[in-house]
């Protein structure tokens, strides 16, 4: 049963963006309670890999590197979880997208949105395969095969070195660190996560009849055909085809 006290095994939620984490975390932090949960919720907000995992909390979920996930000493259980690439790819895209929508001009301005003003003002070709090397970093950092990448790297942003590996080495490597996760989950099971975290600590989640921040389209819409229509020319939807390749490599390879 979870103790309030912190004597319960500590909860790392290695969080990817757009799969369903958002209710997954509500539903944790419900559970053990607000003052009970790490404030660090993505990478940028700690100065290094150790202040990522400030001590003494039940719960750390979030955008954060897992370079210092020893820091966070056994017993523990650390989860991730993942959806198809494709959807993933396409859900994060169109939830940029609509996020832009709904700021104004004076909030477009601000150096914090420069990715939501990029995403207004191009095409999805542009957005994708445009813009300077810093965009384009920007683009393969959070796009490009990035199951395996956070997996082999252990950064939200894994840097130039990780980026130019050989494809095997990247696929070796996200398979060798993942050895140090309790389980990996599928959005498409999530009942699964319910259970287990339900029997290990004794909570009452419910993950199955939620869905917080899934967008304005049903869950079970795919949003990756959406997103290959806009596409204007065939050699980029080729090139996005070429984001998933590892990432699907690595969920045949876990049977997910």
């Amino acid at each position: 049963m979870f103790d309030s006290n912190n004597t319960s095994p500590p909860i790392v939620f290695l969080h990817i963006p757009k799969t369903a984490g958002q209710t997954v975390h509500n539903e944790l932090v419900r559970a053990v309670g607000k003052d009970a949960v790490s404030p660090i919720r993505v990478h940028t907000q700690a100065s290094t890999p150790e202040d990522q995992f400030p001590q003494g909390y039940s719960l750390y979920s979030g955008h954060i590197d897992w370079i210092a996930l020893d820091r966070i000493e056994k017993p523990r259980f650390v989860f991730s979880i993942l959806r198809d690439p494709r959807e993933r790819i396409a859900s994060f895209y169109f939830y940029l997208l609509k996020e832009a929508e709904a700021l104004n001009p004076e909030q477009l301005e601000d150096p914090r949105h420069a990715g939501k003003r990029k995403i207004l003002a191009n095409s999805v070709d542009d957005y994708f395969f445009g813009g300077d090397v810093a965009w384009q970093n920007f683009v393969f950092d959070h796009y490009d095969n990035f199951y395996c990448s956070y997996f082999g790297s252990k950064r939200i942003r894994p840097g130039h070195v990780y980026t130019r590996m050989p494809e095997r080495r990247k696929l070796r490597g996200a398979l060798r660190n993942m050895s140090k996760i309790d389980w990996i989950y599928s959005v498409e099971n999530l009942s699964a996560l319910q259970s287990d975290l339900n029997e290990l600590y004794g909570f009452d989640l419910n993950l199955t009849e939620t869905r917080d921040n899934a967008g304005d389209r049903p869950v079970s819409e795919l949003r990756w055909p959406r997103l290959m229509q806009r596409f204007e020319q065939d050699a980029n939807r080729k090139r996005i085809e070429d984001f998933v390749t590892l990432d699907i490599a690595l969920m045949d390879r876990l049977e997910l």
